[in-house]
């Protein structure tokens, strides 16, 4: 912390953190831990049902995001549009996490519009977002400055968690009221990021704005080769990421359903899993930029797939809560510092000009084939059950984890250049 307040540009800074501590509630408490929890046990038919619907509805947010993000990315680009387009989703995902009130016991399609408008809208103004990155860093700090909005992040859902806790009674309707608290805490405190953040002059919007959007993406595709080094990571986080998405996605699921954890419980999970979550976030941003970002994210993935076995094999054991606990810590543990640092690889293997392109194809990559993990774990539990299924996740881990070591020496002669 005090060597963000160090920082010249310090207010815009913290203005961009605190975007992560605006929106993280939404996806710990709606995407993983509550709302998700509601929906499969209150609002679906039944247990396997509501696990494949939800399944779907995070499969049709990766198909939608990884279409729109290089597009709105690149007309970001071209039109000076990024301050635009991250207060607009922003704004959306607000009022539809609101609207997530109404749905009740049986309205499984009314629920699900809300939530894949709001995920797509969440996920999107991510794009934009990350983009500010390299604006706000250099080489020397990007690593202290992403974990600490990351940490920043984890401690917005801890105490919206907290405050949903002592607020509101944990039955439907206790349930439903969160949602509003989601909804609101977002949109209060994104405000700084949205008045603070300077962005570039904007172009007036015209034709060739949006034509130009198209053409600069077909030319990516096709200079792609030029960058090699960053393909490379992108393929590899493309498999790691889908495993997290899996994890955020139906974890808390997986510890109501399949280990037994009771409402409350849950609760104290979130709670527990966001202050790892935010502990790790802090310190690997620190030990980032002392040790370098490949050291992290290879560490990280190790303990992924050590932390998803133990929760896999936590059912058949004499002390199956107990021990999902333990590897739910690991998670939480490593969780912001692999995004974190995926970010900060990410910003620092792009050419400046390209920052908000790339970061969409970032994004692309973040949720090509995102749907995978979630629509697997939906059927294989819908045939078999949830502890099967876990080891979609952990298959996609591994995958990540050797793709990314294969390339390592190729960043490190990238950074040597």
């Amino acid at each position: 912390m005090k060597s963000i307040l160090k920082l010249k540009n310090k207010k815009q800074v913290i203005s961009w953190a605190l975007y992560d501590f605006a929106n993280q509630p939404f996806t710990t408490i709606i995407v993983t831990f509550i709302y998700s929890i509601f929906f499969v046990n209150e609002i679906a038919l039944n247990e396997k049902y509501g696990t494949t619907m939800w399944s779907y509805s995070i499969a049709i947010t990766a198909i939608v995001v990884s279409l729109l993000s290089p597009i709105l990315g690149a007309l970001a680009d071209s039109g000076g549009y990024r301050k635009f387009f991250l207060t607009v989703l922003t704004w959306i995902t607000c009022l539809c996490s609101v609207f997530l009130f109404f749905p009740q016991n049986g309205q499984v399609f009314f629920a699900l519009t809300l939530f894949v408008v709001a995920n797509i809208c969440f996920e999107l103004s991510g794009v934009f977002c990350n983009s500010y990155l390299p604006d706000l860093s250099d080489k020397k700090n990007m690593g202290t400055i992403s974990g600490f909005a990351w940490g920043l992040g984890f401690i917005g859902g801890l105490l919206a968690l907290f405050l949903s806790f002592v607020l509101f009674d944990l039955d439907p309707l206790g349930i439903r009221k969160i949602n509003i608290l989601v909804g609101v805490w977002f949109f209060i405190f994104s405000i700084p990021t949205i008045i603070f953040l300077r962005d570039k002059k904007r172009k007036k919007f015209s034709k060739y704005h949006f034509l130009n959007s198209f053409t600069t993406i077909k030319n990516t595709f096709k200079t792609i080769s030029q960058y090699k080094v960053i393909t490379q990571f992108l393929i590899s986080r493309l498999f790691f990421n889908d495993g997290l998405v899996t994890i955020f996605a139906l974890g808390g699921v997986y510890a109501s359903t399949t280990v037994g954890f009771t409402n409350e419980e849950v609760m104290y999970l979130a709670i527990v899993l966001n202050f790892a979550a935010g502990i790790g976030s802090f310190v690997f941003g620190l030990i980032e930029d002392k040790i370098g970002v490949l050291k992290v994210i290879r560490l990280t993935l190790a303990i992924l797939i050590t932390a998803t076995l133990i929760a896999f094999i936590a059912p058949e054991t004499k002390y199956p809560k107990e021990i999902f606990w333990f590897s739910g810590i690991l998670l939480g543990l490593m969780v912001g510092p692999n995004q974190s640092c995926s970010r900060s690889l990410m910003a620092q293997l792009t050419p400046p000009k390209k920052m908000n392109e790339f970061f969409g194809f970032y994004a692309l990559t973040g949720k090509a084939t995102s749907f995978v993990g979630p629509l697997l774990f939906g059927l294989i539990t819908h045939i078999y059950n949830q502890q099967i299924a876990l080891l979609v996740v952990i298959l996609l881990f591994f995958i990540g984890f050797l793709l990314f070591n294969r390339i390592e020496f190729s960043i490190k002669s990238f950074n040597n250049k």
